[in-house]
């Protein structure tokens, strides 16, 4: 299900006795987590085609799309499913860290050895039971090989910086006369990486997520 629809298991881990963890399907404590993402733009075409069925109004398309791919496999194997956009807000970004090894480029967004900055989580299997989970091997940061950061010189705006990430600065540029170029092709700090070139999302996927970031 997941493979037939551009997503993939990108690892997990087991929560210990001791951790806050999220309701399993049971409504107790998980015991284990498998996330659920995307590497490059796989999922895009299997998204274009459901959008095509959609409301056309519908605030969230994508993570719509997402949790009904990835409901279906929780009610598959007896897991509950969440998503990063869930209200409140689960650590997503903490639950990657942690079940790949990854860590935040200066962007924020987390670097992976292989995909670079192309790459995202769509949702999590959360499981009442501990399940068996490899654990993540230790990954090369490309960011600390990277000399020359071209994904922090690229911005008209400087939305990125040592101090963090202009919001409101990157939003007034891709509104204005002057950030076309971000609202057709994606962010232009992003798209400066050197990594993972072969799984850049096509120009459409980011203008689409381009336009979501807009509203």
């Amino acid at each position: 299900m997941l493979g037939r629809n551009g997503l993939v298991l990108r690892g997990g881990f087991r929560f210990g006795p001791d951790e806050a963890a999220p309701p399993g399907p049971a409504g107790l404590p998980a015991r284990s987590i498998l996330l659920v993402g995307q590497a490059g733009g796989a999922p895009w075409p299997h998204f274009l085609r459901r959008r095509r069925e959609q409301p056309p109004d519908l605030a969230d398309p994508l993570d719509d799309w997402a949790r009904q791919v990835i409901g279906a496999v929780a009610a598959e194997f007896g897991a509950r499913s969440v998503s990063p956009s869930d209200r409140p807000y689960l650590p997503f970004q903490q639950w990657a860290m942690r079940a790949e090894g990854l860590r935040p480029s200066p962007l924020g967004i987390l670097m992976h050895p292989r995909y670079g900055l192309w790459h995202a989580y769509r949702g999590a299997l959360l499981f009442d039971v501990e399940i068996p989970v490899q654990a993540p091997r230790e990954v090369i940061h490309l960011c600390d090989l990277c000399v020359g950061k071209p994904c922090l010189k690229s911005c008209p705006a400087d939305a990125h910086s040592g101090g963090g990430f202009a919001y409101q600065a990157c939003l007034d540029h891709v509104r204005g006369t002057a950030g076309e170029a971000c609202r057709t092709t994606g962010c232009l700090d992003r798209n400066a990486c050197p990594h993972g070139a072969a799984y850049r999302y096509p120009a459409d996927e980011q203008a689409f997520h381009m336009a979501a970031f807009m509203r």
